[in-house]
């Protein structure tokens, strides 16, 4: 029996036992965070003043709260954290506007991202990972640019886009076009509504109107507190914390979500071969942290666990898995010292049914480079 019938067979056992939340121990989660992260900003910005050491110390443990205030808001759009539908959305709004993402919209694309983990035809990942077929139908410039695009230092650009600019932008230049399309249709029907307009309207930026009303509340609570902070502590201090933290906070959310996946020989197939249970052991890792780099990103390196059933709560993961650890023993294991070489792995080598390098691929399919066109 192999390592997937093995998982099939012990499956709904395993998420009986697991799948289950306790709204104590998820309140205890969500105060251990939301304290520590207010007292923290409040702190960097002060200290500023007195301390640059200090301030910068204050930021570092920011940084690395704000990446549990999103883990938190990532079990919330599971469902996964409090027991009932209505307290995980509360909890989840409020830590989608600490960490500046709108919690319902993103978890309704990172509920795509489950059904389709391992099937790179259907999800290519947070760098929009390229085929190797069709990075050999680049130019060797465009080829280097791909390569260069994808470089690890350049997370902090990617977290302060994915975590401040773009949840902004989008909600801001949606909202403009929609306003843009109903009057023009006002003008020329004047008996028109706002709400038949709304109808009528398609946009790229959000899939229904339930979605922009979560990204507006997102965006209106968010920017009032931004405008109250920088107001009380003053535009410069306010802002030097929050675009550092969060620029790099998130760069290392996305690090992180992308060597769970990313990495040597990791399982990535397209539609005619793929299989959910064997994407979560064979193309989702195991990231081994020490202890206190598992409590700061709620064991979400026990992403086999997670990718297996999420319904299963953060707070049972490392539990699931000791218990299990036979059952997950093929799954891959990532440590601190290989997350740079896990970061390589920027392409879907359809022939093999798994992530390759750069350089694999070179080996691979050695052949004149495109020129530049």
């Amino acid at each position: 029996m192999n390592a997937t019938e093995r998982l099939k067979a012990e499956k709904s056992a395993l998420i009986k036992k697991y799948a289950n939340r306790n709204n104590g121990f998820a309140l205890y989660q969500t105060l251990s965070t939301i304290i520590p992260y207010f007292a923290l900003f409040y702190l960097a910005i002060e200290l500023q003043s007195v301390s640059y050491w200090l301030s910068g110390l204050c930021i570092f443990l920011l940084i690395m709260f704000i990446m549990r205030v999103f883990m938190m808001m990532h079990d919330a759009g599971h469902g996964c954290l409090f027991v009932t539908p209505r307290q995980n959305s509360i909890v989840g709004f409020i830590m989608g506007v600490l960490c500046g993402v709108p919690e319902y919209v993103w978890s309704k694309h990172h509920a795509y991202h489950h059904a389709t983990n391992g099937n790179w035809s259907k999800y290519r990942g947070p760098l929009a990972v390229l085929s190797s077929e069709e990075f050999s139908k680049l130019s060797e410039k465009k080829q280097k640019s791909y390569q260069n695009s994808r470089n690890i230092l350049l997370a902090p650009l990617a977290g302060f886009m994915y975590f401040i600019f773009t949840p902004r932008f989008t909600w801001i230049k949606g909202t403009i076009q929609f306003v843009i399309y109903a009057v023009k249709h006002l003008l020329v029907s004047p008996k028109q509504s706002w709400k038949q307009s709304a109808e009528l309207f398609e946009t790229n930026y959000w899939a229904d109107w339930k979605e922009y009303r979560h990204m507006a509340a997102n965006n209106i609570v968010l920017i009032s507190l931004i405008v109250a902070g920088c107001v009380y502590f003053g535009f410069v201090p306010f802002m030097t914390v929050y675009l550092i933290a969060l620029s790099v906070s998130g760069g290392l959310g996305i690090i992180l979500f992308t060597i769970q996946h990313n990495f040597e020989d990791s399982y990535a197939v397209g539609d005619d071969v793929w299989d959910y249970n064997t994407a979560a052991i064979e193309g989702t890792s195991y990231f081994d942290l020490p202890r206190i780099l598992h409590w700061f990103t709620a064991d979400i390196g026990y992403h086999h666990v997670h990718h297996l059933s999420a319904r299963i709560p953060n707070y049972k993961l490392r539990e699931c898995h000791e218990e299990y650890v036979d059952l997950f023993k093929d799954v891959p294991t990532i440590r601190l010292k290989d997350v740079f070489k896990s970061f390589q792995y920027i392409l879907w080598d359809e022939a093999s049914g798994r992530m390759i390098t750069v350089e694999q691929f070179h080996q691979q399919y050695a052949q004149p480079t495109p020129s530049e066109t």
